[in-house]
C-alpha cells in the first residue's frame, strides 16, 4: 500500500537544503524503484516553499519511516515536521488501479 510523505523545512534553512541537495538527489535516484512521484513544494511564483512531497510504494508505515529517515535532508535535520499518510492508488499516469 503506497504512502504519502510530506516534509516541512525548518524556517530559514534554505542554505542547509542547498548544501545537501546533491546527496538528496543521489538518494532518490538510488531508490527510484520505490518512487511513484516526488518533488519539492513551490510557492505560486515558483519559489521554493520549504519542503517536499513523496509518494512511495512501500508496504508498511515502518518502511516509509525508514525511507524518509535515511534521506540526507532528514539526516541533516532539515525537516521541522514530517507527515506520513497511507494512500490508496486510484489513478496514476492515467491508469486505473482500482
Amino acid at each position: 500500500m503506497p504512502y504519502i510523505i510530506e516534509t516541512f523545512d525548518r524556517p530559514g534553512h534554505q542554505a542547509l537544503r542547498q548544501l545537501h541537495r546533491a546527496a538528496h538527489l543521489d538518494y532518490l535516484d538510488a531508490n527510484k524503484q520505490l518512487l511513484l512521484a516526488c518533488g519539492a513544494k513551490l510557492q505560486d511564483d515558483g519559489q521554493d516553499a520549504g519542503g517536499g512531497l513523496y509518494v512511495v510504494d512501500l508496504d508498511t508505515r515502518e518502511q516509509a519511516e525508514a525511507f524518509i529517515a535515511a534521506d540526507p535532508f532528514a539526516k541533516a535535520d532539515l525537516f521541522e515536521r514530517i507527515t506520513i499518510t497511507r494512500w490508496r492508488k486510484a489513478y496514476v499516469g492515467g491508469e486505473l488501479f482500482l
